[in-house]
């Protein structure tokens, strides 16, 4: 029997090929972020289901409420609830204006916590249902330039935790918390930027449809918590056992392989309102397999014996990394 499914955030990135991986499952779905003709755009990619489309902006109060409602009316009932919405900021703590800070805040954290809200209210009424929070591994570790963003899903991976606490006598209810780490979708360029340099997400990067696959999956195989990304062990190991070391790399590493050299002025990117324009599945942050190959086969890799010698950017980012090791000892033992 399909289910009846609602996502917010379904305009771009993880949220939009959330969308897609239920409507191939067969399952009803409750479309909802705050750019209509985007919402039109992934209703006619999901043409083979029923969809409602439902514009929404999840900051604005009651907005989560009405959605429910929406959905109820429509399908009598609601399954899974998949909240994706998020907004992103690039600047110093001090130099990001509050008013963004803020706004951040209440769509990561404070529009997730009120989703989660109304989800549980109807599956505690009908005894069952899913729900699942996309977070971060910067939920679990701190980066520069990103500080509300890592506010926010701090937070987020605190009351996902509590809710779970809480939820231990309802066994029909489940709660699943997806932490990506980096992925491919337009985040990064639609992000507030008061750095000067246009954001991305730093290497490896997986593919949006990697995390839908692992959000459909919760719904079959509910777990309280997720991890999609080769490194988030190791990041999340090195931010606790070594909090020296990581305090003393994760800025350059950071400038070197989050930032890109493109300049940007200032602006408010989509924290206040949505750019339909660069809402996508894909971010364009992984490279062409085909372009990827001819690279490396040219002389940007060249072998001498049984050595790799690195040129170019993979050379800078283990010199950076070197430098900062250094600069610890120095500290350390000078």
């Amino acid at each position: 029997m399909s289910r009846v499914v609602v996502v917010a955030g379904a305009t771009s990135g993880i949220g939009r090929a959330t969308a897609r991986a239920f409507a191939e499952r067969g399952d009803r779905l409750v479309l909802a972020a705050r750019a209509p003709q985007t919402l039109a755009e992934v209703r006619a990619e999901c043409a083979d289901v029923e969809v409602l489309t439902v514009p929404t902006d999840v900051t604005e109060a009651g907005a989560l409420e009405a959605l429910a409602e929406a959905a109820i009316e429509r399908f009598g009932r609601i399954d899974v609830w998949v909240h994706t919405a998020a907004v992103m900021a690039y600047g110093r703590f001090d130099e990001v204006p509050e008013r963004v800070f803020e706004q951040v805040v209440r769509t990561d954290l404070l529009a997730a916590a009120g989703a989660a809200r109304v989800a549980l209210r109807h599956f505690r009424a009908t005894g069952a249902g899913t729900l699942i929070l996309t977070g971060s591994v910067l939920g679990h570790i701190t980066a520069p330039y990103m500080s509300a963003y890592v506010t926010s899903k701090w937070g987020l991976q605190g009351l996902a935790r509590t809710i779970q606490q809480e939820l231990r006598d309802s066994p029909g209810i489940r709660l699943c918390l997806v932490n990506p780490g980096s992925v491919d979708t337009p985040v990064y360029q639609q992000a507030a930027n008061y750095l000067g340099r246009v954001g991305r997400p730093p290497p490896p990067v997986a593919g949006p449809q990697r995390v839908a696959r692992a959000i459909v999956d919760c719904v079959d195989r509910p777990r309280r918590e997720v991890s999609v990304g080769r490194l988030n062990v190791v990041l999340r190991a090195g931010f606790t056992v070594l909090p020296g070391v990581y305090d003393v790399l994760v800025g350059p590493l950071m400038r070197l392989a989050g930032l890109s050299g493109r300049p940007v002025p200032a602006h408010d990117g989509t924290v206040f309102a949505p750019n339909p324009a660069g809402e996508s599945v894909r971010g364009g942050h992984l490279p062409d397999l085909r372009q990827f190959v001819r690279a490396r086969s040219g002389p940007a890799v060249q072998l001498r014996g049984p050595a790799v010698q690195l040129r170019g950017p993979a050379a800078r980012l283990r010199g950076a990394a070197a430098d900062a090791v250094g600069a610890l000892l120095r500290r350390r033992h000078g």
